[in-house]
């Protein structure tokens, strides 16, 4: 095991060396550190892992963690998540809630005017409410509503303890699905057998050495490799160091097909393919019928390993459906790509070993299931799946997967289960005819349809009217499209809790809201690495818990100790943090025996802050399943990739069939529905200097991008010109959903009819009606709310269209970042 670390750390030296740190990438307060080590704390979050010094009890310097040698700006965010204006301090309560409970004017949700109580008011009132929801109503009144990216650290998983702890009282209505991923992870394992979007691809390493066409589509690693589900390593970065000297010596063809210039494109110098909003699946159609009819696909790779092309070619050839062939003429005008174009792009897939690399925004769309389906259609075309540095990835973007793994185990989690013969207070399970799941981006549809049955992924879901929803670690009011929508949907919810430490839209939408501390403020572990798990960090708390705020272990410890005598030592098993970081750290240890050595104690291992494994080999994916189809089948119901499902034909959705297809969108720009009105393309993607809109509270980071307190927007000079808009205005985005007031950014790296604004903007109306303007600027102001299509019912933010027009007169304030107003109790 020494040898093996020894050479790890070597390895990591060398890294350092070659791989020189992007400019984009150097945080702006990292200084050097004249100190022992043993004077700074190490924590880790998910943009990366960090050495803090503490003085007097406040944090007062951060720096880069030693073994990441591409540290992210965002680090510097730390200190602006403890000392922010923006922190929940104490236990809240809505004014007209507190006074008149489930009967309260629910117009008022939004208002911000809250009551402040001591913890045990607040808990009992939470339990209170726990108590008459099932007692009046049951399981379907309550929707546990916890989705969102997780809280850092592998014990205070926040998810983890509100799932338990509120199974431990009772049933409730869960949701399905995510809004990252949503119509991917659908639709994938009908056609490749797995989800794909959360799995291991193949290793940089190979990729630099095999592929000769790399194909980033709709994909942006510079940008979004800066986070990561655990604890970010950010060793990806390295090896797109590598990749820019290949695209600079011209021994790799990359080419970036997106309807921006995108930060990974500006970064490698490569090329970019502009293919008009939406359009992608026109193009991808075609360059399928040119291979078709250029006799350039892979027969024989077709015939072993893939069902179904023999019935997809008919509606290729305009024989079956629309009964239009979708020839490079066909596809020309709604793409924006030149008939010759398209041919030529088709043929150098051909020619070459192609490595396709599909980003997660494309399948946040109308019928966004299908450029998926048809990706995978292009590459078992090209014949390359499985072999080295060829075939199709839809995950390269993310927490570092192309990193080779370790291997090793890594450290559980607190259980979001109940134990063995454990129950539940409330054992009732009738869920009078209602489902126990939604779809998560249809949680507003429930609201406002109750009791309609809707079709999902081949079942029925009748929605729950549910009358209390819990928030936490997560914010709805960022991540749910069409926010106005959503107001009135809040309006069926008669109790609203949200537990969190910083005063989101969530938390102003709410009725009971209770302080979590951050995970600066408590001691937990976690992975080094989400799929490279290239080992374990300490997170050793900086701060003691600031106000009033507690870890969501002890919320709800104390939470369930009202359900009866001994629930709250049912609940944590009886161990304390300590207890349990020791369990995890233990059983780790004891799963990677045999393998490596690890320090014998938790002690020890918390006084050293880390453990690094041994680095992994390198990995091909769908490897095995090329080599024998048989014995490594896939996970589809045939075990073959499957061109054409028999699954999904039999469902008889009619904006989901049985092969991958074309679907005009109900808003689509450059000549598509509603363009007349609407003429811009909004792109609402994930932000560069936040992890959706966690950091957005960080007033240092904030200052670097926003305009005039705003939140940036991004438009092409030539559309600001005709509207009179100059660089640095304030600008109102709007459509028939809501409207905006935004600073305005101008760049050549949009072109004209295409406008952006990053996800997680905090949302920051100037009241509480319906309607009001967005003193910031989230985009779910804007964002249409249907489901992708029958089959996943998922978020297709992506498609939406809006207008702009130069601000005139004084601009409100935003006003979303100053916390509660604070009111006398009535």
């Amino acid at each position: 095991m020494l040898h093996s670390r020894r050479q790890f750390l070597k390895n990591m030296s060398i890294m350092a060396g070659a791989f020189a740190m992007p400019n984009f990438l150097v945080p702006r307060e990292v200084k050097a550190n004249s100190t022992p080590v043993s004077d700074w704390k190490i924590t880790g979050c998910q943009w990366g892992a960090v050495r803090a010094r503490v003085e007097n009890g406040r944090v007062t310097e951060i720096k880069p963690f030693e073994y990441d040698k591409h540290p992210s700006e965002m680090i510097n965010g730390i200190k602006d998540l403890l000392y922010s204006e923006a922190r929940v301090r104490y236990p809240m309560v809505r004014v007209d809630w507190l006074k008149n409970r489930q009967n309260s004017n629910r117009t008022q949700r939004g208002d911000n005017r809250f009551v402040r109580v001591s913890w045990k008011e607040a808990l009992d009132l939470f339990y209170e409410e726990l108590e008459r929801i099932q007692k009046d109503y049951g399981p379907w009144a309550l929707h546990t509503a916890n989705v969102g990216w997780r809280s850092s650290g592998q014990f205070h998983s926040c998810g983890n303890h509100m799932i338990r702890a509120i199974a431990m009282h009772g049933s409730s209505v869960s949701s399905v699905g995510d809004y990252s991923t949503g119509a991917g992870q659908t639709i994938l394992p009908y056609v490749l057998g797995s989800t794909e979007v959360y799995s291991q691809g193949t290793s940089w390493e190979i990729i630099l050495k095999e592929t000769e066409n790399l194909i980033f589509w709709a994909s942006d690693p510079v940008k979004n490799l800066q986070v990561g589900w655990n604890c970010e390593t950010h060793e990806s970065y390295g090896y797109l160091e590598q990749l820019k000297q290949k695209v600079a010596e011209k021994k790799i063809n990359v080419i970036s097909i997106d309807p921006v210039k995108s930060k990974t494109q500006n970064f490698l110098g490569c090329d970019q393919l502009y293919v008009n909003p939406q359009a992608d699946m026109p193009f991808m159609l075609a360059i399928a019928h040119t291979l078709y009819e250029e006799n350039l696909y892979d027969k024989a790779f077709l015939d072993v390993y893939t069902l179904g092309f023999e019935k997809f070619v008919p509606y290729l050839l305009g024989e079956t459906e629309d009964k239009i062939e979708k020839t490079p003429e066909w596809a020309a005008p709604i793409c924006g790509i030149s008939a010759n174009k398209i041919r030529e792009f088709a043929r150098m897939l051909a020619g070459k070993r192609t490595q396709l690399i599909f980003g997660w925004a494309i399948q946040r769309q109308q019928h966004g299931e299908q450029p998926y389906w048809m990706g995978a259609v292009l590459a078992a075309m090209l014949g390359q799946i499985g072999l080295p540095g060829g075939g199709i990835s839809y995950a390269h973007h993310y927490s570092s997967i192309g990193v080779s793994s370790s291997g090793a185990a890594t450290p559980g989690s607190f259980p979001s289960n109940l134990d063995e013969d454990q129950k539940p207070k409330y054992g009732n399970k009738n869920y009078n005819g209602y489902s126990e799941v939604i779809p998560v981006a249809r949680a507003t549809d429930s609201l406002l349809h109750a009791g309609e049955t809707i079709d999902y992924n081949g079942k029925k879901i009748v929605y729950a009217p549910y009358k209390m929803a819990i928030f936490t670690g997560c914010n709805q009011w960022s991540r749910q499209s069409d926010l106005n929508k959503m107001k009135k949907a809040f309006q069926q919810l008669e109790t609203v809790v949200t537990i969190n430490y910083s005063w989101t839209a969530t938390c102003r939408f709410a009725d009971i809201v209770l302080p979590a501390c951050t995970p600066f403020e408590r001691n937990d572990i976690d992975t080094y690495g989400s799929y490279s798990n290239r080992g374990i960090i300490a997170m050793q708390k900086l701060v003691e818990p600031m106000y009033e705020s507690r870890p969501d272990f002890e919320i709800f410890k104390d939470l369930c100790s009202r359900y009866g005598e001994g629930k709250a030592g049912e609940y944590c098993q009886n161990l304390d943090e300590k207890g349990w970081l020791n369990r995890l750290y233990t059983e780790c240890r004891r799963a990677n025996r045999g393998k490596f050595e690890m320090p014998k104690t938790f002690d020890e291992f918390w006084q050293t802050g880390f453990v690094l494994f041994p680095e992994g080999k390198a990995w091909v994916r769908h490897k095995d399943f090329r080599e024998d189809p048989e014995l490594h089948a896939l996970g589809t119901p045939s075990g073959f990739i499957e061109i054409y499902s028999t699954k999904i034909a039999k469902y008889g959705y009619d904006d989901c069939k049985g092969h991958p297809m074309w679907f005009e969108k109900a808003e689509r720009s450059h000549g598509g529905p509603k363009s007349d009105q609407y003429p811009f393309w909004l792109q609402s993607c994930h932000p560069d200097k936040r992890l959706h809109s966690q950091l957005c509270e960080s007033k240092s980071l904030r200052e670097t991008y926003s305009v005039q307190g705003r939140e940036p927007f991004y438009m092409n000079p030539q559309d600001a010109e005709k509207l009179g808009i100059k660089d640095g205005d304030l600008v109102r985005v709007f459509n028939e959903r809501g409207q905006v007031l935004v600073g305005a950014v101008l760049s050549d790296n949009f072109p004209t009819g295409v406008v952006r604004l990053q996800e997680g903007a905090w949302y920051s109306p100037v009241d509480e009606t319906i309607g009001a303007l967005d003193t910031y600027g989230s985009p779910n102001t804007l964002t249409l709310d249907i489901g992708s299509s029958k089959l996943s019912q998922a978020t297709c933010v992506s498609t939406c269209l809006v207008n702009v027009e130069k601000w005139q007169g004084e601009a409100p304030a935003p006003n979303g970042f100053s916390g509660a107003i604070e009111v006398e109790r009535l």
